[in-house]
C-alpha cells in the first residue's frame, strides 16, 4: 500500500509540472499556447494593464497549485494572480489562435517568447 501511495504522489506531481512546459523551444501553457514576457515589466511585477492586457492577456493562476522550480505568481491590480517564470510575468498574445503560434515574438521590440 505504501508503494502505491508514493506512485500516486509522484504521478500527481508530474501532472502539475506538466501543465506548462517547453514546446518547439518556447514556453507554452498546457494547451500548447505560447507564453511571452514584456521588457517593461520589473521583477515579479506586471506593467501591462487595460488596453495592453487586452492585446496581451496575462497567464492567470486559476488553480492555486504550484508548478515547480522557477514558477511563482504575482498579484495584479484586480487581485487576480498571474504566473511568473524566473521572475518574469507571463502573457498570451491575442493574435495567437492555435497551439504553436508565436505571432507576438519580437513585437515592437519589447515582447518575447521564453526560449529554452
Amino acid at each position: 500500500m505504501k508503494a502505491l501511495l508514493i506512485s500516486i504522489s509522484i504521478a500527481a506531481s508530474s501532472v502539475l509540472l506538466a501543465s506548462s512546459g517547453f514546446a518547439a523551444g518556447m514556453l507554452t501553457d498546457a494547451k500548447g499556447m505560447t507564453l511571452y514576457v514584456f521588457d517593461k515589466d520589473t521583477k515579479d511585477k506586471s506593467a501591462c494593464y487595460d488596453a495592453c492586457a487586452k492585446a496581451w492577456p496575462p497567464y492567470l493562476d486559476k488553480t492555486g497549485k504550484t508548478m515547480g522550480e522557477g514558477w511563482t505568481t504575482t498579484k495584479r491590480k484586480d487581485g487576480s494572480k498571474q504566473w511568473v517564470y524566473d521572475g518574469k510575468p507571463l502573457y498570451y498574445f491575442a493574435e495567437d489562435k492555435k497551439a504553436g503560434d508565436a505571432k507576438g515574438e519580437g513585437f515592437k521590440g519589447v515582447w518575447h517568447t521564453v526560449k529554452e
